[in-house]
């Protein structure tokens, strides 16, 4: 159907940093803003302890996040509570735990209205359905996007054209599936335990790369129809040929229904003439049933040829499902937190008078477009709350300052011991 370019650039707009952060601290270390090899080896230090202490902080946001999600995995699902108050408390800690994880990720929410707006702007000629009313709840969630070119074949591949496509660089789908209870329609059923779907479960699926008019191809219950050109180009020919055998079939279909009844037992003889006639009715029979045949299976492998490409567009861009989408979602996110806190931390120590947020943000981010070619709407509030809470942030009116290498290193041993200290002050009580 398509093949995909190159990708471009982020556009601006994103928080998310979408460059290594051993690429990122590499590149400060190599530019030379240390003193020394002795202050280059404590900034190396300081990062690790630093993503020590976000891991560990994360771990705990890890088994709250698996703790909510038990009951609505597939595998247990059919086994949770009937108790419709104690489903809706824990679906609605579930809900607050995954948003705020995936905004740690610095993942956005898509609005519903954004999802279908972009399902009527595709570009390409095939079409999907999928009813979302067979859903609790669905809700998409992206990070990054950049501009792909598709070349998309039209006129069963006699003409090509060149066409721009937004993308969205990683996407996490939640499909919430209603109860067994709240199910009415035995076929419903029927349909959910074909594709082994367990109601009451919550369905998750982290997706990479997948163009913005493509989201309903992603719902469990998405199904390809054929486009009106196709349905147009199947059935023109169907009705063009079966016309003339249908003319033929009227004038001797009477005859043909005589012939039959006398030798089923009716009364009366059969001529030459009228024998003839009837067979070459039958004949006809055949003929238009052969020919509807043949445009039926032509629907089929048209449907069939949509289907494929349906399932191998999706199957290579899916990255992680259910539970496992949880350490994904995890790791970038303490990355991300990591990378936001070390980068507003560097810019507020070098810079050569106490900068003022702004200032931070505007250098950050044209740093990283100069030496990566990433436009980032940087997330320093982000940034500066991680620092604050780990008391390595001080302000003065707007303006901010850090403390130097070794002592915020001696700050976060410190911030490290007291997490120990908290839960040993909590399990006495």
């Amino acid at each position: 159907m398509t093949e995909i370019s190159q990708p471009a650039a982020n556009e601006a707009g994103d928080k998310f940093i979408p460059v290594r952060k051993e690429d990122l601290l590499g590149t400060l270390v190599k530019q030379g803003a240390f003193v020394d090899a002795d202050e280059c080896a404590l900034f190396w230090r300081f990062a690790r302890t630093f993503r020590t202490i976000c891991h560990y902080r994360y771990s705990t946001t890890l088994d709250r996040l698996r703790d909510d999600y038990y009951y609505f995995s597939p595998d247990v699902a059919g086994l949770a509570t009937t108790d419709r108050a104690k489903s809706d408390c824990a679906y609605d800690d579930l809900i607050r735990s995954l948003d705020q994880v995936l905004k740690d990720a610095n993942f956005k929410e898509l609005p519903h209205e954004d999802v279908a707006d972009a399902h009527r702007k595709r570009t390409v000629p095939v079409e999907v359905k999928a009813e979302h009313d067979d859903f609790r709840e669905v809700r998409f969630y992206r990070r990054g996007h950049h501009v792909e070119q598709f070349e998309v074949s039209e006129w069963f591949g006699w003409r090509r054209r060149q066409v721009e496509i937004e993308v969205f660089d990683d996407l996490v789908l939640l499909v919430a599936m209603k109860t067994q209870a709240e199910i009415g329609s035995r076929r419903e059923l029927r349909n959910l335990k074909r594709r082994k779907i367990v109601p009451g479960s919550v369905l998750l699926k982290y997706f990479r790369n997948i163009a913005c008019g493509d989201l309903y191809a992603l719902f469990p219950n998405a199904r390809v129809v054929m486009s009106n050109f196709d349905k147009a180009f199947l059935s023109v020919p169907a009705i063009a040929g079966g016309i003339p055998i249908v003319v033929k079939l009227y004038a001797t279909i009477s005859v043909l229904f005589i012939v039959a009844g006398i030798y089923l037992g009716g009364s009366g003889k059969i001529a030459d003439a009228d024998l003839k006639t009837a067979l070459a009715a039958l004949m006809g029979i055949v003929a238009l049933g052969g020919f509807a045949m043949r445009q039926w299976f032509k629907y089929q492998h048209q449907s069939l040829k949509y289907h494929m490409e349906l399932t191998e567009n999706i199957y290579y861009r899916n990255i992680n499902n259910n539970a496992g989408i949880f350490d994904y979602l995890i790791g970038t996110a303490e990355d991300q937190e990591a990378k936001e806190a070390l980068l507003t931390y560097h810019f507020a120590r070098t810079a050569d008078t106490a900068p003022t947020t702004s200032e931070v943000a505007a250098r950050i981010e044209a740093w990283l477009a100069k030496n990566f070619g990433v436009n980032v709407d940087f997330d320093v509030a982000a940034g500066l709350a991680t620092l604050d809470r780990l008391g390595l942030l001080r302000r003065e009116g707007e303006r901010l300052f850090v403390p130097p290498i070794e002592p915020a290193i001696a700050q976060l041993h410190e911030a490290w011991n007291g997490f120990f200290q908290r839960e040993q002050a909590v399990e006495c009580q």
